[in-house]
């Protein structure tokens, strides 16, 4: 019998082509896991990055497409559109979470979950959460492309109100999802302006009949830029997650008494913005306090009346605490509550708090971590295992799914800012990653 090699050379050139494809997309598909070759179209990624990023556009090159305003809805449109022209068919829970699903061989195969986030902050950039469901897509886009069928479905996952700029707590959908808060609750939650999440969802049309939590996860992956400047500094192309830190928001009310900044003796004020002043303070000193491997600062403040020439009567603000640790975490909290109160106390000022988000810190699954890292090895992707700093859907998924995630540096660990910036070649290693830890548990099939 003569040589393969011998029947290819004797073919015509465009028989040989087909061959050589047929023959290489067999031996990719018919590994154990997917072949180092199989990647995902980079610049098809990158375009439709770009493109989402056209809705919703912030004013210095960013984006602000806050959870369940119009540019979320034309966001979720595009992404709906894209999804049906790659076959996949949608459904919409109740807090309007998109499950878009490419059906597997096994139809008793629960779903691989791959996604994030297209809402951002309202100064946000072009890549938090937007590069998880993008890539997700892309991941399917490329199966497509490569005739690729799995036992498990896939399904494309974007998640509501991850971010929790507008309607606290963040990971609100998901949160429902895991069982962590009740569908009610989060209708109720109320944005600055007074308006309800549940009012919102509503009126932009993305309330979906699916009751929250009825779907099972097979597993669950989340790929995400860092969001920090470990990975640049450390010149590393993947970060393998394997741990997500704890978090507290505490929701501080203080009152005051209304005066005229000018006419009311110093002695003779009830000043809540001091009262502020001071818990700012000491939430900096707290957390410097429990170092290593914590941090607290305040990122959102309303003052009432709000004008220059009148001592607020009352102060918003909300105090974020995070660290891996929980005997740390949960320190910070009863050390600022105890502090803030009695800072309180000694001016006169009204006090009140309520937590308002909180999740334990995360240990992801070890057997999909171990995935994504063999991946990256796989692909000659330089890597490290990393903790999470920030807060994602994969946090509470994992309390009912096995989760993971994977990360991409950014410039200068920049995020949550319309400077948030990548590369193309950061967006499509890890998206390269994404694929082949997907595939390996949606299990190709010939």
């Amino acid at each position: 019998m003569p040589a393969l090699s011998d029947v290819l050379l004797a073919l015509p050139l465009a028989d040989m082509r087909r061959w050589s494809l047929f023959l290489f997309l067999r031996r990719e598909l018919t590994m154990t896991s997917p072949g180092e070759n199989l990647r995902i179209n980079g610049d098809r990624l990158w375009d439709s990055l770009m493109e989402m990023a056209q809705i919703g556009p912030g004013i210095a090159g960013g984006n602000n497409r806050q959870t369940l305003t119009d540019s979320d809805k034309q966001g979720r449109e595009l992404f709906q559109r894209w999804c049906e022209e790659a076959g996949l068919s949608m459904a919409v829970d109740k807090m309007g979470t998109m499950f878009m699903t490419r059906p597997g061989t096994d139809p008793g195969a629960l779903p691989v979950y791959v996604g994030s986030h297209l809402d951002t902050q309202p100064t946000g950039g072009k890549y938090d959460g937007v590069l998880g469901v993008l890539a997700g897509l892309e991941v399917v886009r490329s199966m497509n492309d490569l005739g690729i069928k799995t036992k498990h479905p896939i399904v494309v996952t974007n998640w509501t109100n991850e971010e929790g700029a507008r309607f606290a707590p963040a990971m609100l959908a998901s949160g429902v999802f895991a069982g962590v808060h009740t569908l009610d609750w989060a209708y109720d939650r109320k944005d600055m302006d007074g308006k309800s999440f549940g009012d919102e969802l509503k009126r932009i049309g993305w309330v979906g009949e699916e009751e929250v939590g009825a779907r099972k996860m097979h597993a669950y992956f989340e790929y995400h830029i860092e969001q920090g400047p470990i990975l640049e500094a450390e010149n590393k192309q993947i970060g393998v997650v394997t741990h997500g830190q704890g978090l507290w928001w505490l929701e501080f009310t203080l009152t005051g008494k209304e005066a005229h900044t000018g006419s009311t003796p110093m002695k003779m004020r009830v000043n809540a913005g001091l009262a502020m002043a001071r818990i700012f303070e000491m939430v900096q000193e707290v957390a410097m306090a429990h170092q290593p491997g914590a941090v607290g600062g305040v990122g959102q403040v309303k003052f009432s009346p709000n004008s220059r020439n009148v001592l607020p009567g009352t102060v918003v603000f909300t105090v974020d605490i995070r660290s891996p640790e929980l005997t740390k975490l949960n320190s910070m909290r009863s050390q600022i509550e105890e502090r803030a109160e009695a800072i309180c106390a000694e001016l006169g000022v009204g006090y009140a708090m309520e937590a308002v988000g909180h999740f334990d810190p995360v240990a992801f699954d070890p057997t999909l971590v171990q995935r994504v890292r063999s991946a990256a090895e796989k692909l000659g992707y330089s890597h490290m295992d990393i903790i999470s700093g920030a807060g994602h859907d994969a946090c509470w998924t994992n309390k009912v799914a096995p989760s993971t995630m994977i990360m991409c540096p950014c410039v200068d660990g920049l995020s949550h800012n319309e400077a948030e910036d990548i590369s193309k070649e950061w967006a499509s290693a890890g998206a390269d990653v994404l694929l082949h830890a997907v595939l390996e548990t949606a299990e190709i099939v010939e």
